[in-house]
């Protein structure tokens, strides 16, 4: 007859070891370790069939499926924990969802071609008024309030529209893009990155 707790420690431990680098390798999955321990559970019902007593084949039956049983168990998890990474390494990092849109007015910037225009034009005013030294003093003042003034016109008529949208990314990460047209994203929409800019998705 054979030695039952021997025999079932060693069962143990060869079902043990198929279903460890299972674990411990990325190579393998949770259906690896399913089809090692239904092959040895396969085996272990042919050593229990050599028992010389049907006690002794029942009780031999029942530790091997209780090894079964367990070698599942442990298979299950394996693959639940399998999926979990395989569905943490599928998140998508670019995505993310609208949280605001705001509209403002960009300031334009003058450059030369205001200040010169307006210097020429306030200079030109400048000289209709007065003679002599307050011709000189009022063509200087003209120019020189023409060309403030030819600044801040060229500032206005260069002013723009923009919308900032501002988006919460799934990374945890917040971002603002800004747009000169209106981009038709409102709070809530879906969207992700795509190059300097985003999307919907």
């Amino acid at each position: 007859m054979t030695n039952k707790p021997l025999f079932f420690s060693i069962a143990f431990l060869l079902l043990a070891s198929s279903a460890l680098p299972v674990v411990a390798s990325d190579n393998k999955s949770g259906n690896d370790a399913t089809k090692a321990a239904t092959s040895r559970y396969k085996a272990d019902k042919k050593l229990c069939a050599e028992e010389s007593t049907s006690s002794a084949r029942m009780q031999c039956l029942r530790d091997a499926k209780e090894e079964y049983n367990k070698a599942i168990d442990a298979a299950k998890k394996t693959q639940a924990v399998d999926s979990k990474s395989s569905q943490g390494r599928s998140a998508c990092a670019d995505c993310g969802k609208v949280v605001d849109v705001t509209t403002s007015e960009k300031k334009g910037e003058g450059g030369a071609l205001g200040m010169i225009g307006g210097g020429v034009a306030g200079a030109l005013l400048g000289r209709q008024v007065g003679g002599g030294t307050g011709k000189d003093l009022a063509t200087i003042a003209g120019a020189a309030g023409g060309a403030y003034a030819g600044h801040k016109i060229e500032e206005k008529m260069k002013t723009a529209k923009v919308w900032l949208v501002k988006v919460h990314l799934d990374s945890g990460e917040e971002r603002s893009f800004e747009f000169d047209h209106d981009p038709g994203f409102a709070a809530g929409n879906l969207i992700k990155l795509s190059g300097a800019t985003i999307v919907r998705r």
